[in-house]
């Protein structure tokens, strides 16, 4: 049984995730922005049976506060094995385009929250020389693309950042796990057309996720075919590329 913390409990991926971990007995600290959602999760989970589930309110975008947020995970479930960072939101590209100020809301929130949570559970987990960080990204972050490259370059600088923590932790049997899915039908995809194969439920990513925290994997597509859509994209030489509308 493992001790984890998810912030960001209220997407749609995270809970999903945390209904296969409270399944196999694990304990949860959860961590989300409203709160009466927040709560009905922890209800529904102490309906499936789940142990120890404590959580906490929070702004995420509020960087100082993140190391108490550790430090109460820490106290509710007598310390941590597991740390997933699912916080993030879509933005809208062309408003970003139109302002400055919202690619750069669109940063904080998609890059430098997750960096900042990455960053502590790093250090506590390099001094007890164990643990799990996982992180969801998306393949968005693989290529600049016209259609959503401000939310793309914020999974981007989170993944290079995911790779430098898993090269020092790797020593330390600490490890760092990127998470990139492909289209998940949730509330954060609901103005999309929601048709084709490309598209995935938000338990199916869940039961990848669990399998790749349990693995301890280093960058994880789900699902897994996105991994050869990806290196095929990525390899579209740049002068045809940039006539695509991608």
């Amino acid at each position: 049984m493992s001790k984890v913390a998810i912030f960001g409990a209220n997407s749609a991926i995270a809970a999903a995730v945390a209904r296969r971990l409270v399944a196999r007995g694990d304990s949860l600290f959860l961590v989300a922005r409203n709160a009466g959602k927040l709560e009905a999760l922890k209800q529904d989970l102490g309906v499936r049976g789940a142990g120890a589930v404590a959580n906490a309110v929070a702004d995420l975008n509020d960087l100082a506060g993140h190391e108490a947020l550790f430090d109460e995970a820490e106290a509710a479930l007598g310390g941590l094995d597991v740390v997933l960072v699912a916080h993030g939101d879509l933005p809208d590209q062309k408003a970003c385009e139109a302002s400055v100020e919202a690619t750069l809301a669109a940063f904080q929130t998609n890059a430098l929250s997750a960096i900042s949570l990455a960053a502590i559970a790093a250090n506590r987990f390099e001094a007890q020389r164990s643990g799990v960080i996982a992180v969801i990204g998306s393949v968005a972050g693989d290529r600049g693309r016209q259609s959503n490259y401000v939310y793309g370059a914020s999974k981007g600088f989170v993944a290079i950042f995911l790779e430098g923590l898993r090269n020092r932790l790797g020593k330390a049997d600490v490890a760092v796990v990127t998470i990139k899915p492909g289209f998940v039908d949730t509330p954060m995809t609901a103005a999309f057309e929601k048709k084709g194969l490309l598209w995935a439920k938000p338990d199916a990513v869940a039961a990848g996720i669990v399998k790749a925290i349990d693995r301890g994997a280093a960058v994880v597509y789900l699902p897994g075919f996105w991994r050869l859509i990806m290196l095929v994209i990525r390899h579209i030489p740049e002068f045809l590329f940039k006539r695509l509308s991608l």
